[in-house]
């Protein structure tokens, strides 16, 4: 049943390609195509919306596009247009895990929508120091999340993602607790080159992993917080010079004992803020955002 329902959004995509391909001159700029476009003659229910995406997309992960973050000229391109006309995007998202990005603006279309998709050469932002947005909004930044305290938010589909309210900033934290929590090699000092080296890899893939995940919970349930989008976090020239560097990992396991927790991200703003990524190994994460 379920691979009839993915062949018939299929189906309506390869429909609505053929039918999009005129909107090209008006809709796109610079070197970006037109990949296809699904119509809905009334707006796209939540399920259907995320159907067409997941068609499309197959198993990456579709990221919202900020727009107070910084701008990839690239995607400008295509956006800059309908951000100009009268009939403005609702949302867009951006799709990285394949060989070409790829862009999904949803426009208004009479009484329905539209859902466009579009493929970039590459997002091409220069890399900027990462910084907290000045003005927080509750009603923008928690759009995902229900109040439960005056100063606790837990997230509607996901109750193990929480955040906190501090005195000085924000505590995002998730839980999910693992059979086999992360043990460290005994004897790792007593190893050789290619062995350390061996397993200095496994435990670098194992917290690129880790950080996805952070990334996933944390920065793309939320908006408006960071001038990074949430592309920008994985790409190594834009995090490189945050992230916990083989020295650091080397230090922990010639300890040989697993800290209370590892920090995989930490940037210091130039306002001052500090933002920093922790996990513990054992399915509990956090990310806090500390103003000075």
């Amino acid at each position: 049943m379920r691979s009839l329902a993915r062949l018939f959004v299929l189906v309506l995509l390869v429909a609505s390609v053929c039918g999009a391909a005129p909107a090209k001159p008006k809709y796109t700029a610079g070197s970006a195509r037109i990949h296809g476009a699904v119509d809905s003659k009334r707006p796209f229910s939540g399920d259907r919306l995320f159907a067409v995406l997941d068609s499309v997309g197959g198993p990456g992960t579709w990221m919202e596009w900020d727009v107070n973050g910084i701008k990839d000229p690239a995607l400008m391109s295509v956006l800059q247009p309908m951000l100009d006309a009268e009939n403005k995007p609702e949302m867009v998202w951006v799709l990285t895990e394949r060989k070409l990005p790829l862009v999904a603006v949803l426009l208004q279309k009479g009484a329905g929508e539209v859902l466009i998709f579009y493929e970039l050469n590459k997002l091409d932002a220069k890399p900027e120091k990462l910084a907290v947005l000045p003005v927080l909004t509750p009603a923008v930044v928690f759009r995902d999340y229900e109040q439960i305290s005056e100063s606790e938010f837990v997230h509607r589909d996901r109750p193990s993602l929480k955040i906190k309210v501090l005195k000085n900033g924000f505590l995002f934290s998730y839980e999910n607790r693992v059979d086999s929590p992360l043990s460290l090699e005994p004897d790792f000092s007593t190893k050789t080159i290619v062995e350390k080296n061996a397993i200095l890899r496994t435990f670098e893939d194992y917290f690129k992993y880790e950080y996805s995940l952070m990334l996933r919970a944390f920065v793309q349930s939320t908006r408006g917080i960071f001038n990074w989008q949430p592309w920008h976090w994985y790409m190594p020239e834009w995090n490189g010079s945050y992230m916990m560097s083989r020295k650091e990992l080397e230090a922990i396991l010639v300890r040989g004992m697993m800290p209370s927790s590892v920090t995989l991200f930490k940037a210091k703003t130039a306002q001052g803020e500090v933002v920093e990524f922790r996990t513990n190994g054992n399915g509990y994460s956090e990310l806090q955002i500390s103003r000075p």
